[in-house]
């Protein structure tokens, strides 16, 4: 259950042992909704075997709980549906046990938009009642993007003549020249956000 950068391909689930079977999107959870398993097949698991399948179970029931409120509080942020890491259990069933939503974690056109942004990233990364090391990590990171934002909204309500593309004949100051230039950039890729189960 974490948040971390594309780049960072973090998996916190690695210490517990578990090995993934496979990454799956959101139109793969269609074949995995509940175990089938064979008549009689259950008498045919040891106790220890039932005891991992119940785990398992109840793992994969948190993880798709956990993507799914990153899901709904990332609204119109979310790049991406719920994408799950698998681990095949004894009973040759498919359970997740590790998921991510990519969520856009680019700045806004303006400080107000920016604002509200990083109050939406920070909103989707805390949704879960569980929230992980790395979704705090990544609140943190979405607070610093507002409280820039709150600065940079403060400096032009307190200077109302200077406007953020400078205008003719007035020099431009070096904070207003970086903000204008922050703002009318063009990112070379957009940023995206990977919220982990």
């Amino acid at each position: 259950m974490a948040i971390s950068a594309i780049a960072s391909s973090v998996n916190p689930y690695a210490a517990s042992g578990a090995a993934p079977a496979r990454t799956a999107s959101a139109q793969d959870t269609q074949e995995k909704q509940e175990p089938q398993a064979k008549p009689g097949a259950k008498a045919e698991l040891t106790s220890d075997q039932l005891k991992q399948i119940d785990k398992l179970k109840a793992r994969d029931q948190q993880v798709r709980q956990h993507e799914m409120a990153h899901l709904s509080a990332a609204g119109g942020l979310a790049t991406s549906g719920p994408t799950y890491t698998y681990q095949r259990g004894p009973d040759g069933i498919n359970y997740a046990i590790g998921g991510e939503v990519n969520i856009d974690t680019s700045p806004g056109r303006t400080p107000q938009e920016t604002l509200e942004r990083a109050r939406t990233i920070q909103a989707a990364a805390l949704a879960p009642a569980d929230p992980s090391g790395p979704d705090r990590a990544i609140a943190a990171r979405a607070q610093q993007m507002a409280q820039q934002a709150s600065q940079e909204l403060a400096a032009q309500q307190s200077n109302p003549d200077s406007t953020p593309q400078g205008a003719p004949g007035q020099a431009e100051t070096a904070q207003q020249s970086a903000v204008r230039r922050a703002y009318n950039a063009v990112p070379a890729q957009q940023p995206v956000l990977n919220v982990y189960a």
